[in-house]
């Protein structure tokens, strides 16, 4: 079985896990356990008529900040006050990425590493692909360690040299703490009064639920 490491592009027909650590694959998981789906949409004012029309509860952020009249941003911090049928999330890099990818996709972070990638096992016939959705198109640290956290569950004997390095990269978690922290991504997070989102999907195998993303919609792989 082959597993690969990009960023933002995806490239596998096989199977994807779409991994957004600060913070759209953090915000997803735990949504599951309070929605019975989560409909992402890369435009703001598709999510409001989309929102409206299911009459569901719409969260959404643009560079990390909450969206005006939106019920919550893209903070799982803040998705456990609700409750309901359908969460509409729109976000500046996850919800994008999605929509490129051709393979089956899942939905990963450090909240959800090893059920991600035990599930990725049960369903790959022969390519896991670990896609990094990055900032704006550029390399985002915490989206290599979540990477690498998850593949530490995955088999490294045909992990590609990228792959294997972010495995590498993780072996002492209190400097993956701090580097995520320090990092572009928790800067203008902890500005803007999100710190304890980071600390929250900082969290390491708190959930079971495993994202999977089909005919654009989000439901849990489990249920």
């Amino acid at each position: 079985m082959k597993i690969s490491l990009s960023l933002e592009k995806s490239y596998s027909n096989d199977l994807s896990i779409m991994v957004d650590v600060l913070r759209a694959s953090s915000t997803i998981t735990v949504a599951l356990d309070h929605f019975q789906q989560v409909v992402p949409v890369i435009d703001q004012e598709n999510a409001r008529k989309i929102s409206e029309k299911l009459n569901a509860v719409l969260a959404g952020e643009r560079r990390g900040a909450t969206l005006n009249g939106f019920n919550a941003g893209n903070s799982p911090w803040e998705i456990q006050k609700f409750n309901g049928e359908t969460l509409v999330l729109t976000t500046s890099n996850g919800t994008r990425i999605m929509e490129g990818m051709n393979a089956r996709v899942l939905i990963g972070c450090f909240n959800n590493a090893k059920a991600v990638a035990r599930a990725a096992q049960e369903i790959s016939r022969d390519h896991i692909e670990l896609v990094m959705a990055g900032v704006e198109g550029r390399f985002a640290i915490e989206d290599f360690l979540g990477a690498g956290f998850i593949m530490k569950y995955l088999p490294d004997e045909e992990m590609d040299e990228f792959a294997r390095s972010a495995v590498l990269a993780i072996e002492n978690l209190e400097k993956v703490d701090k580097s995520i922290f320090n990092s572009r991504s928790g800067q203008r997070l902890k500005i803007l009064g999100f710190e304890k989102d980071i600390e929250f999907c900082l969290k390491r195998n708190i959930s079971n639920n495993v994202p999977i993303f089909h005919q654009n919609i989000i439901t849990s792989y489990r249920k």
